[in-house]
């Protein structure tokens, strides 16, 4: 599980967050460390709740807490099959008003948009009466636009929703940082819940509040900072996941053992294929882990002014990938995965780490059937590469920041500070390959 970073560790955070705040070329590093099993971020609970028709069920699940100021506090829910009931249970207590809007988009729908309106409907558990609409939106990376977000605006303003409504996310990262976004605009702010039904947005993009929509010169350009209320993640909707998006969310599995979890990323070495076969201890495992390390970095930066940004290991080179090649062609995951590999290619170029992890890195990438390579058909060239990455969120004073593993396996580096010949000749190498 997760460590609890000492009082020491913690005012290093926040001293270097200040710092990169006042300072936008300094740099900031982290360093592994061990895990701690009785870290009390995470707890293990058996939910029991009547049912029709009366008896008990109990499901186990895992909940893992975001701590953060101004009572602000939200947990993650972790489990497998609940019922409806208990699902609604859960869900339900963090639902403030009595209007709710319910958005996914048109390939979840078939699959889930009905039970969960009605198990949200469901007041036999409560007694309180929700009204619950809802929206679908097209599904795909390309349709993360503000246009298609406005859809969501329209419906609510349409149905006279006010600011104690509660929006519902329930689909991948592209759903959540859509109705996240949302929710922040809408009446300068209303409540939301997550709901991830995917790999890739149950391990990141549902925890830590970053909302938004692509714009065509960046990826994520528009948005802000809005926490959920909760996130109830049951890993019996993976069952539907193509295995191409299952292998696209574990790259950002794969960073939290490169950025500061050794431990779990030998745990991923020796659990890649049970990963894979979608084995239920293990996936819920590498869920709750990952959730309890964005919990820890989201409570340190949680408006990303240093350690935050780590969590972005390969996502400078990934997502110009993504938008040099139109949005839709790379899954979000895969784009960091050969981003992940650049930046590691980058990082022993510099002498920073050496061949062994570097080979260790790309071993693990490939085990898990992502991309460290450019297809020969990519339209990426060094000057797509340069000119996107000079527009990407962590640039500061047109100064490019990246983030570069640094030492032994678990550690890294966020800085401007880097040889940027050996910038250009990962870029180049990669963009050779095409070429060949």
């Amino acid at each position: 599980m997760a460590s609890v970073l000492s009082p020491t560790r913690w005012l290093h955070l926040a001293t270097t967050a200040l710092l990169l705040t006042t300072n936008p070329a300094a740099s900031f590093s982290t360093t592994s460390t061990p895990q701690n099993n009785n870290n009390n971020r995470c707890t293990t609970t058996s939910l029991s709740v009547a049912s029709t028709p009366p008896q008990q069920t109990t499901t186990p699940y895992d909940t893992v807490k975001v701590d953060l100021s101004s009572g602000r506090d939200y947990p993650i829910y972790i489990g497998s099959d609940f019922t409806d009931t208990e699902a609604a249970t859960l869900i339900r207590q963090h639902i403030h008003g009595k209007r709710v809007l319910l958005i996914t988009n048109d390939r979840i729908a078939p699959l889930y948009l009905e039970r969960y309106q009605q198990l949200l409907s469901d007041n036999s558990v409560d007694d309180k009466e929700l009204v619950v609409d809802t929206v679908v939106l097209p599904d795909g990376e390309e349709n993360k636009t503000y246009d298609v977000m406005a859809m969501v605006l329209d419906k609510a303003l349409g149905l006279g929703l006010d600011r104690k409504s509660t929006f519902v996310a329930l689909g991948g990262g592209v759903i959540g940082d859509m109705v996240g976004f949302a929710s922040a605009v809408y009446q300068r702010g209303v409540n939301f819940v997550q709901i991830p039904t995917t790999v890739m947005a149950m391990v990141d993009s549902s925890v830590g509040g970053k909302t938004g929509v692509n714009h065509p010169l960046g990826k994520n350009m528009i948005g802000a900072f809005h926490q959920p209320q909760c996130v109830f993640i049951d890993t019996s909707t993976l069952n539907t996941l193509p295995d191409r998006e299952l292998k696209s969310g574990i790259s950002e599995v794969v960073k939290y053992g490169l950025i500061r979890d050794a431990p779990f990323f030998e745990w991923q070495e020796e659990n890649m294929t049970k990963l894979l076969e979608r084995d239920p201890e293990a996936t819920r495992y590498a869920i709750r882990r990952s959730c309890e390390n964005k919990a820890d970095v989201v409570q340190a930066d949680e408006l990303e002014a240093g350690v935050r940004a780590t969590l972005n290991l390969g996502h400078t080179f990934g997502h110009a990938i993504e938008n040099g090649s139109g949005y839709g062609t790379w899954l979000h995951g895969e784009g960091v995965s050969i981003g992940t590999a650049m930046a590691a290619t980058m990082s022993e170029k510099m002498g920073w780490i050496d061949e062994g992890l570097k080979q260790r890195i790309y071993d693990i990438l490939e085990s898990a059937d992502l991309p460290v390579k450019l297809p020969r058909d990519s339209p990426m060239k060094v000057e797509t590469f340069n000119k996107l990455m000079s527009l990407d969120k962590k640039v500061a004073d047109g100064q490019l920041r990246l983030i570069l593993l640094q030492g032994e396996l678990g550690n890294c580096k966020f800085t401007g500070e880097f040889d940027t010949g050996a910038l250009q000749e990962t870029i180049e190498e990669f963009v050779k390959e095409i070429e060949a």
